[in-house]
């Protein structure tokens, strides 16, 4: 039974963010100017477990659905996980359904990461923790030029936010404009200051 979970989630995963259009960019209304705000964090994956412990908690019923969460070994449902980055194909994952370039990967030591098994597109984000905070801005740069110029099958997602959480973390979301919403109330929410959304970008209309 965990078998067939784990293919489910795989196959969910590898068909996220491929094949078929192009992305409309929107508005840029977050700014990552603003002097961070320390906070302690244990990994990435604390970071999306506190965000969707309250997203659970305060999003309506229409917007609630079941996630995925992780790969390889570490794959769960219902919560977020680690994303086994040495895993077999695990780059190409992050690359492909994550919107994630592989320089950016490589600038990082520590990612997590969730999706709506439904329908990927409604709702799919990653956690990185970059080894290097003076490349933060380079990974956030990245993930925003993969995600605006990727190509999509089923459908745009409709919005795409990054969120910068204290000196050293990068949090991407993208999916429907009223789940990402309520993703960023939720993380600024848990984190408050230190939670600075860099990017938010309309994907399509």
């Amino acid at each position: 039974m965990k078998k067939l979970l784990v293919l489910l989630l795989a196959t969910a995963m590898t068909f996220a963010c491929v094949a078929c259009g192009n992305a409309e960019n929107g508005e840029n209304k977050g700014t990552t100017e603003n002097e961070t705000v320390k906070v302690e964090i244990a990994d990435a994956n604390e970071i999306l477990t506190k965000t969707w412990d309250e997203y659970k908690a305060s999003a309506s019923q229409d917007i609630q659905f079941p996630i995925g969460g992780g790969y390889g070994e570490s794959m769960v449902m219902d919560a977020p996980a680690k994303f086994d980055v040495t895993a077999e194909g695990a780059k190409d994952m992050l690359i492909y359904s994550f919107c994630i370039p592989a320089e950016a990967i490589d600038m990082t030591d520590d990612v997590a990461a969730m999706m709506n098994m439904m329908m990927a597109n409604n709702f799919t984000s990653a956690a990185y923790h970059v080894t290097d905070a003076a490349n933060v801005e380079t990974v956030v740069s990245g993930i925003k030029d993969a995600t605006l110029n990727n190509q999509w099958m089923c459908g745009f997602p409709e919005k795409l936010i990054i969120v910068t959480v204290g000196e050293d973390y990068v949090v991407s979301a993208f999916g429907n404009g009223m789940v990402i919403d309520a993703f960023e109330t939720a993380i600024t929410t848990v984190y408050g200051d230190a939670a600075v959304v860099s990017v938010q970008e309309n994907l399509a209309e």
